[in-house]
């Protein structure tokens, strides 16, 4: 296999707080990627390494053999599958399809706009497995007080105040307002994943993020609103 700078991206793994990346015998990289991994200073390793001596089983215990109803949470690193955490990643596998979805119909300016949330919604699931903070970057080159001001004023920025959406405005605004609903499940589910027992949030910037999504999503649905 030859692997593209977005294929190393898309699997990085976390090893003992380190970033590695596990090359298989015959696979191949791509100057780019190289020169990515290398900029990074991310350490290559042989694929075989990859798979545990044996699995950690959180809270507490081992396990020779990782059991069907429990999954990775990272590295050999096992949780049940109704873990909080497995379950915002289900979370965020929905809102991917449904964003998915909203492109097929869209065009032009929209659905890049799309393009760039769907994106960032990759890089949240990325971020979280390999507990890396969240940069503080731009959403469709709006920053988080631009994404505020212009989601709750719409009618001074596109001339459309806010609406309730109805069978009338067609698949596609409700298509959008689907999507807009699975962001703001993943935020729920983000927010009962990492607030710990003693109600402290650990991952702030993940449902800052998640917000931003579903305020960026609600404009888009005001843009083609306006459209009409």
């Amino acid at each position: 296999m030859l692997y593209t700078l977005q294929a190393v991206r898309d699997n990085l793994r976390n090893r003992e707080g380190k970033r590695v990346f596990y090359l298989g015998k015959g696979d191949q990289l791509t100057s780019e990627a190289r020169d990515f991994l290398s900029r990074e200073r991310i350490e290559i390793l042989p694929a075989q390494q990859a798979k545990p001596q044996r699995y950690q089983l959180c809270p507490f215990g081992y396990a020779e053999e990782k059991p069907e109803h429990w999954t990775h949470l990272n590295g050999d690193v096992l949780v049940p599958k109704t873990h909080p955490r497995i379950r915002f990643r289900g979370a965020m596998d929905m809102l991917e399809a449904e964003l998915l979805l909203c492109q097929l119909t869209a065009e032009g300016e929209i659905r890049q706009a799309l393009g760039e949330v769907l994106e960032l919604a990759r890089k949240l699931v990325r971020w979280e497995v390999l507990n890396e903070p969240v940069p503080d970057e731009k959403l469709c080159g709006m920053t988080q007080q631009e994404l505020r001001e212009h989601s709750h004023r719409p009618q001074d920025f596109y001339g459309q105040p806010h609406f309730m959406p109805s069978v009338l405005d067609g698949r596609e605004i409700l298509q959008v307002n689907k999507a807009r609903c699975a962001a703001r499940a993943a935020e729920l589910a983000a927010a009962e994943a990492f607030t710990d027992r003693y109600g402290s949030l650990q991952r702030e910037d993940l449902l800052r993020a998640l917000n931003r999504m579903s305020s960026m999503l609600y404009l888009i649905m005001i843009r083609l609103k306006s459209k009409e």
